[in-house]
């Protein structure tokens, strides 16, 4: 069962890497909207979910989230973190940097201990506008499932005019401005075995991440239901093991099983 978000804003939801979190969706809910089309997505493959509607304007992300923060401030119910999320990649939003904006400035009247987060893919950090929000807020979550083509190609499916190079050295530009993501997961898509937790693909990746020097690294695996379904969760195991070798590289890392 695949998910769809609402927007412009949903919850709070429980999240197990960012606790009270108020989510913020740039994209319709009736459809999913990116330039990935990863193959562990809760919300579905892109050629399923596709819609006619709009991306929701700047004045009504504004009005809907004001309205949020000051229901949630009537009920004494501070959230952890404001949360760029939803169905599909936020930065696609036309106006993305404006909106950024005006959540740091709802955030500080409101809840100014709330961080703000978001969760990109990070296919469009070579838009200047896009870089410069992304600097601005707390948690700048940044996809990097690993550093192999092949698998990028089979398992995150990217549009054609992405470019892994070129994102990694945008990437270290971050620094510690950015915190790494990564999925792990095994199993099999299309006939072909999926493990990117075996070292042919963890080692050249850590080499990577120690490059671009993040905050700190989320190594993560599948949680909810994924459109494929013979794709399996890496172990915790697995995962204690990659965090171990980030930690042996001077790396902050942590992980959510």
């Amino acid at each position: 069962m695949t998910i769809r978000f609402d927007s412009p804003i949903f919850g709070p939801v429980h999240s197990r890497r960012l606790g009270t979190s108020l989510g913020i969706n740039l994209l319709p809910h009736s459809g999913k909207v990116c330039n990935f089309d990863c193959i562990y997505c809760e919300c579905g493959y892109n050629k399923d979910y596709k819609t006619t509607e709009s991306v929701p304007s700047r004045k009504e992300v504004k009005e809907k989230l004001e309205k949020q923060l000051v229901t949630m401030k009537e009920q004494n119910n501070a959230p952890d973190v404001i949360t760029f999320a939803g169905n599909g990649e936020p930065t696609l939003h036309p106006q993305f940097d404006d909106i950024i904006d005006d959540t740091i400035r709802l955030r500080d009247y409101y809840f100014p201990n709330a961080k703000i987060c978001v969760l990109s893919n990070a296919t469009r950090i070579n838009k200047p506008s896009v870089f410069q929000a992304l600097q601005k807020v707390d948690q700048n979550i940044l996809k990097l499932d690993t550093v192999d083509w092949d698998f990028i190609q089979l398992v995150n499916r990217p549009s054609s005019n992405y470019s892994l190079d070129e994102t990694i050295e945008k990437l270290k530009l971050f620094g510690d401005s950015c915190i790494i993501q990564t999925m792990f997961l095994k199993g099999f898509y299309e006939g072909k075995y999926i493990d990117n937790t075996a070292e042919k693909y963890v080692l050249p990746w850590i080499k990577v991440v120690k490059a671009i020097n993040p905050e700190r690294v989320m190594v993560y695996t599948i949680d909810r239901d994924t459109p494929d379904k013979d794709l399996v969760k890496a172990s915790p195991e697995e995962l204690d093991s990659i965090v171990d070798l980030l930690k042996k590289e001077g790396l902050q890392a942590e992980a959510s099983y």
